[in-house]
């Protein structure tokens, strides 16, 4: 393919983005007429609610995947990086913009994608459900609990479990996990925010006397209100306080 050509798509894949009128099932077929190799994005959108892990998806609009639920991707534009992309899908399908993104992992077997050859970067975020909300809604976008999900379209399963996986890892080497809890939280909550993403239950006594160890954890002076059970104090993360120890005095927490 000559520079003329990948000159003359790129300015009309601009222009069509531009309109909003994209048709990617257009775009897909002539990628695969032309035998070029296509590149995507799909966000992994981890949150936590009601003390359960749960993940943003759509209802598929390609027919082979009629009523499945898939990530939130798109193609990648010419003119974009990567990290643009996934922030560009993010905000035009949920309208949110102030959210933690982090690269994961590229899939890439050949025949993942029904109408051409796309390889897609799989990106994650973590957000808090109750003070992120949703801005579209387009598509029947939910959040979905992780341990309740089947089938899905694509092989977006398989990209899902290996951000999962990721997530399980980082939770536990990175004060990632604070980024899907209430600014103010009790040791209850956070204790069942590892249970949820662990899928693991924990002793009570050791994972306080952890946590505790650090000694990151804030005491507000505050008491939880409106709960079944007795007020637990609540705590902040102290993030300054982290940035200036040695990161290794967090790595390896081991429950």
């Amino acid at each position: 393919m000559n520079s003329e050509k990948i000159s003359n798509d790129a300015l009309s894949s601009t222009e069509v983005a531009a309109t909003g009128q994209k048709n990617i099932k257009t775009i897909l077929k002539q990628l695969e007429n032309d035998g070029i190799i296509g590149i995507s994005v799909d966000c992994v959108i981890f949150g936590f609610d009601d003390n359960e892990l749960k993940v943003l998806l759509i209802k598929s609009d390609f027919e082979r995947y009629e009523n499945k639920w898939s990530l939130l991707g798109d193609l990648v534009n010419n003119h974009e990086d990567l990290d643009e992309a996934a922030y560009r899908i993010l905000r035009e399908r949920t309208g949110m913009d102030d959210v933690y993104l982090e690269q994961v992992k590229a899939f890439g077997e050949v025949n993942r994608h029904p109408a051409a050859r796309v390889v897609t970067i799989a990106y994650c975020s973590l957000i808090n459900i109750e003070h992120h909300q949703l801005k579209i809604l387009d598509n029947e976008l939910h959040w979905h609990r992780v341990t309740t999900l089947s089938d899905m379209a694509f092989d977006h399963r398989k990209l899902l479990d290996a951000c999962y996986e990721w997530l399980q890892k980082r939770i536990q080497e990175h004060p990632l996990g604070f980024s899907l809890l209430p600014k103010k939280f009790s040791l209850r909550e956070l204790q069942n925010l590892y249970e949820a993403i662990l899928d693991v239950k924990l002793d009570r006594r050791n994972f306080r006397k952890k946590f505790f160890s650090m000694d990151l954890l804030e005491d507000t002076g505050e008491l939880e209100s409106d709960v079944p059970h007795r007020p637990g104090k609540l705590y902040k993360f102290n993030y300054d306080k982290y940035q200036k120890k040695e990161r290794k005095k967090w790595f390896g927490i081991d429950f």
